[in-house]
């Protein structure tokens, strides 16, 4: 696959490059620049970013980071057997339990959300730093709702994590699910409040919170600019059909040590 001329390879983190190192130097460069175009892609072209992995994994199947980034771009084109496989091996490889989430999020995409709760409770979690064991509990919460077991669900999300009024990478992602799960429990006030905490504590957009409480509150958005709403004269249409008389209805680690996949959006980057 064609890799882009601004495309150098120096981009990935430190830790890959230090594992791409046991690699001839051409085939290093080769592999890196191709697991840059994945985490490049991986958010807005799934699919190409699906395919660089490939071509990465075909390079150097025995690095960790490429057998990661491929469970990555697999996972985020919800291929979850393919995902869940090329991540098993790259713990094989390094003994690392951070991935246990995803994995255990594979077990959910794959329909099997009494496998992913098993691993909630296994021994690899309390290995994992705050992060990986808030991420745990995300995972924890949705196969509770595979099951349909929503207040079960709830009181999963209910943590000290939620409840603090520190604002942490994962608070805004925590608070959405836990507004989600509420409202999904029919309990709308309470999930307006968490919504809302979602929205306070959202800085960089990663969850869609402000448009589920303005949902909530009745506020319609529409185009700046409809095309039914066309000049003319100096008067639009549909002021035109106004004044006739006329009632019509107006009515989203390998750079910068990150690689993330996301999947429905809902309970933060793992599959709701």
């Amino acid at each position: 696959m064609p890799i882009p001329e601004d495309v150098t390879g120096d981009e990935i983190d430190k830790d890959v490059r230090q594992e791409l190192q046991s690699l001839p130097k051409g085939l290093a460069e080769d592999v890196a620049k191709n697991l840059v175009m994945v985490a490049r892609l991986i958010d807005e072209d799934p699919e190409g970013a699906y395919g660089y992995s490939k071509v990465a994994l075909r390079l150097a199947s025995r690095v960790a980071a490429v057998r990661e980034a491929a469970g990555f771009a697999a996972y985020a084109n919800q291929k979850y057997s393919e995902a869940l496989a090329e991540f098993r091996a790259a713990r094989r490889m390094t003994g690392n339990v951070e991935l246990w989430p995803v994995m255990a999020d594979c077990e959910r995409g794959l329909g099997r959300p009494e496998k992913a709760l098993d691993m909630a409770g296994a021994p690899e979690v309390h290995k994992l730093d705050k992060a990986g064991q808030v991420e745990m509990r995300l995972v924890a919460a949705g196969a509770r709702r595979d099951m349909g077991q929503l207040d079960a669900a709830i009181v999963t999300l209910q943590s000290p994590e939620l409840a603090s009024a520190s604002v942490q990478p994962w608070t805004a992602r925590l608070r959405y699910a836990y507004a989600d799960a509420l409202l999904a429990a029919g309990r709308e006030d309470d999930a307006r409040e968490w919504f809302a905490k979602a929205v306070e504590s959202d800085k960089d957009g990663s969850t869609d919170a402000s448009d589920r409480l303005a949902e909530m509150d009745g506020v319609e958005f529409v185009d700046a600019f409809n095309e039914d709403e066309v000049e003319v004269d100096g008067e639009s249409e549909a002021e035109g059909e106004a004044a006739a008389g006329n009632d019509t209805e107006g009515a989203e680690k390998v750079v910068d040590g990150d690689v993330d996949g996301d999947v429905d959006g809902d309970e933060g980057d793992l599959k709701d």
